[in-house]
């Protein structure tokens, strides 16, 4: 049922972070940072990989995947949120919205099937060491990521789709630094059921059942690195791993603690800023998670500086 005093909006109001008006600009220098951080730290990863040949592997592959996603769902949120800061103006247009949410919901998806395809790599590589390069082959990577893009496309557009149709009320504050769209469908003065339904349907299948897989991974993983006889062996093995159990441990762990919290805790300011680890922090961490402990990163970055790269070959 429609409430009588439906309107039609044409803009959104999202929620600022902080009130301290006097310390904006100060939240702008740090935010603008973490920014950039994570937007040149990623694309680094990206120009360091590409132009090593020696790192046109599996593994390196999925990781030019994700940073390229992490880039980009630091760029659908920052920006936004820098020029509110910047102006004091906290309105977000409709069509701005919808796209922001759009993207968000693009590239978390992302994040969550390279993760998982990750650690697939990780599992095939410990586990099954002679068929590596049979199982994890160019046309199977190749398939895994676009088949990860194709999912993650075709669920934002359901979603974005999904909301178009709904009105909503002259209440147009969105209770969040970007629109989230869960707090987009709490607005809604229609009847938003099927929204609602369909966006924790598609969450448990999209999201837990990939986590369910790389626990999968890593406990075949485990249980194989404990049966390998020598130490240095054991420690070369966990060491493999620790980069992606890290990035793992940070996405779910921030992602899960945000949803899992109470309703109350969600809608809250504090809901909003713990928020930010997985949209921004862990995504910001990422490049430099993956390049302190690996040594082929390492010499690749440096190579860059120092200008030593070729054209991208293909994996």
């Amino acid at each position: 049922m429609v409430k009588a005093n439906q309107t039609s909006v044409s803009e959104f109001l999202l929620l600022r972070l902080f009130d301290w008006v006097e310390q904006r600009q100060l939240f702008f220098g740090l935010f603008l940072c973490m920014y950039l951080l994570g937007v040149l730290g990623n694309l680094l990863i990206v120009l360091a990989v590409g132009s090593n040949p020696h790192l046109h592997t599996p593994m390196y592959f999925f990781l030019i995947n994700l940073s390229l996603a992490d880039a980009c769902l630091l760029s659908n949120t920052i920006p936004k949120m820098l020029a509110n800061l910047l102006t004091q103006d906290k309105s977000i247009s409709y069509a701005g919205c919808l796209a922001q949410m759009y993207f968000f919901i693009l590239f978390v998806g992302l994040d969550n099937f390279l993760l998982t395809g990750m650690a697939y790599d990780h599992y095939v590589a410990i586990c099954h060491p002679l068929h590596y390069t049979t199982i994890m082959n160019p046309r199977l990577c190749a398939l895994m990521v676009a088949g990860s893009w194709s999912v993650s496309s075709l669920d934002a557009l359901v979603h974005t789709l999904l909301v178009v149709p709904l009105s909503f009320c002259t209440d147009n504050e969105i209770l969040h630094f970007f629109c989230e769209p869960n707090r987009v469908l709490k607005l809604s003065c229609t009847d938003a059921l099927i929204n609602d339904v369909l966006l924790y349907v598609l969450a448990v299948v999209l999201a837990i059942f990939p986590f369910l897989g790389i626990i999968f991974s890593y406990t075949r993983i485990i249980t194989t690195i404990l049966r390998v006889p020598a130490a240095k062996g054991r420690y070369k093995a966990f060491n493999t791993c620790f980069s992606h159990l890290s990035v793992v441990s940070l996405f779910y762990g921030t992602g899960f603690g945000v949803y899992l919290s109470p309703v109350s805790t969600q809608a809250s300011r504090k809901g909003s800023i713990a928020s930010m680890m997985y949209t921004v922090v862990t995504p910001m961490l990422n490049p430099f998670i993956y390049s302190l402990r690996n040594k082929d990163m390492k010499e690749a970055l440096r190579n860059v500086f120092r200008g030593k790269t070729v054209f991208m070959q293909r994996l």
